[in-house]
């Protein structure tokens, strides 16, 4: 499992998941790549979070952390994928994914790493 962020000044940091994800994985995944790709974009004081709704998106806990963390939110209705941006990300990664042979995770890093900047450069000029 891979998780990203993107902002409309560049794409923050690719969080790949080894384990299975609940809402404290989430969360810890949180705490490393959204805290740190803000303050790459810097954007510390003014991002406003979007996430689906995802089971784990919406646990009391995770709720929690969020409203500490990330206290300025937007949140879309339920199935609603057309209204997150990082969706149509997600599609053109997958399409550059299925055009190279992948034959490990650590190839499948390299790939996600060489098309996730030129392909965030290319949503935000649309």
């Amino acid at each position: 499992m891979v998780g990203g962020c993107t902002a409309h000044n560049g794409a923050g940091n690719l969080a790949f998941i080894d384990n299975k994800m609940n809402d404290l994985a989430y969360i810890d995944v949180l705490r490393h790549k959204l805290l740190d790709s803000v303050k790459k974009l810097s954007m510390e004081n003014t991002f406003i979070f979007q996430q689906d709704n995802d089971p784990k998106h919406t646990t009391i806990v995770t709720k929690t952390w969020l409203l500490y963390q990330a206290p300025r939110r937007l949140e879309p209705p339920p199935q609603s994928p057309d209204l997150n941006p990082m969706e149509n990300l997600w599609m053109h990664l997958d399409t550059e994914v299925t055009k190279k042979n992948v034959t490990s995770k650590e190839n499948l890093k390299k790939i996600f790493k060489k098309f996730g900047t030129p392909l965030t450069q290319k949503l935000q000029r649309n």
